[in-house]
């Protein structure tokens, strides 16, 4: 199996904020002149990051898009398997994506504009800006603490998959409210992090009550129109069936088959929680699954790090670590790549081999993906799958790679 090309999109004549035309290989030409300036070999077209994406895709274990950009430029552009069997779409570097909890990260940027106009503050409690929620709730957990899923925050139906088809955006939205509010806490907000989309579903509403726009129209207008993200939205499941340019996720089933979720809403994923399929929800929300190709979250780190989504100082909030993890991997106290493992205020922020990067993935029933935004080495990595994939080991090769 070879990278497919990019089919052509509404946003090839736009000019892609600095990333240059593609070149028969799949790379643009600039960037393929620089391989002797910087770029590592293992990251170059043919290097061996590209031949191990090749033989996964072989063995049929990914069907996707790969992207790394280098100071904007795509260094190396792949893409594999098929956006929609039905119609013989093959995936292609413009094919948009369900993003699944990578989109998180646009949840809390939404906050941080608006904490930027004053509208809400970090320390303002749950109750300050919503209505209907237990005490323990409004009158104890803050903003930051949703951000930095620090808030004890439980779904009571999070165990089990979603098994209602929703048939709008309003039907969706309402459900949404109502499960928010019938939550209990894990434990006292402050006290310990335990990650919580629930958390981030709240912090949806939180952007649509202070803004007064519905939650998806905001980050349309305030976060991919101004980072120049033409192919990115919350696209609807009635969009997802009809626009050929986005993927459709196949979930793994119990025979070794796989099913599309799109067009099957009787059928799940057998990956645990993940086993729900997204495409029943109707709409993405807070919590995740907006929509993005991989040139168009290049176009997202190079309009954050420009500080053409916040200023420089809320920039800086938005990236810098706020809440510990677990280290990234185990090692020597002094083995740099241990790594150590933070939360901004939506992006995982991190460090590796002694270097900073921002990133976050998700995971649906057909559906892996991350990016990253490597902020000391001017890197951006992306991966989009639309299988069932443990992409860790594809993220740590990345990783490896480009902080050597």
């Amino acid at each position: 199996m070879t990278g497919h090309q990019a089919r052509p999109s509404r946003r090839t004549a736009l000019g892609l904020l600095g990333a240059a035309p593609l070149a028969v290989s799949g790379v643009p030409a600039a960037a393929a002149a620089t391989g002797s300036g910087g770029i590592p070999a293992g990251l170059r077209p043919g290097g061996a990051f590209d031949r191990s994406i090749k033989d996964l895709a072989e063995r049929d274990q990914f069907s996707g898009t790969v992207l790394l950009a280098h100071r904007g430029r795509h260094v190396l552009a792949r893409s594999y398997g098929m956006a929609d069997r039905d119609r013989r779409i093959p995936n292609g570097l413009n094919t948009i994506y369900a993003l699944a909890s990578a989109s998180k990260p646009f949840t809390g940027l939404a906050v941080v504009q608006l904490a930027q106009q004053g509208r809400l503050r970090f320390h303002d409690k749950v109750g300050d800006h919503l209505d209907g929620f237990p005490a323990e709730i409004a009158e104890h957990v803050t903003v930051h603490q949703m951000l930095t899923h620090t808030s004890g925050m439980t779904d009571p139906t999070n165990d089990a998959p979603e098994p209602h088809v929703f048939t709008s955006v309003e039907e969706r939205t309402r459900h949404l409210a109502a499960r928010a509010r019938s939550q209990q806490l894990r434990f006292t907000p402050g006290t310990r992090k335990e990650y919580s989309s629930m958390g981030y579903e709240v912090l949806g509403e939180l952007v649509a009550a202070v803004s007064g726009q519905p939650f998806h129209e905001y980050v349309r207008e305030h976060v991919f129109e101004r980072a120049g993200m033409a192919d990115s939205a919350y696209y609807t499941r009635t969009e997802w069936l009809a626009d050929e340019r986005i993927a459709h996720p196949y979930m793994l089933q119990e025979d070794g088959s796989r099913a599309d979720g799109v067009r099957h809403l009787d059928k799940g994923g057998i990956s645990g929680v993940k086993g729900s399929n997204s495409a029943r929800a109707f709409i993405g929300s807070g919590g995740g699954n907006g929509f993005a190709t991989a040139p168009d979250l290049v176009r997202f780190a190079l309009a954050l790090q420009r500080d053409e989504l916040l200023k420089r100082a809320y920039t800086e909030l938005y990236v810098n670590a706020k809440v510990s993890g677990p280290p990234l991997r185990q090692g020597g106290p002094v083995d740099p790549r241990r790594g150590e493992a933070f939360h901004a205020y939506g992006p995982t922020a991190s460090i590796y081999n002694d270097r900073r990067y921002i990133s976050h993935g998700g995971g649906i029933a057909g559906g892996s993906t991350n990016w990253s935004i490597y902020l000391d080495l001017d890197w951006v990595a992306v991966v989009l799958c639309n299988y069932d994939l443990q992409i860790e080991p594809i993220i740590q090769e990345e990783r490896s790679r480009i902080t050597a």
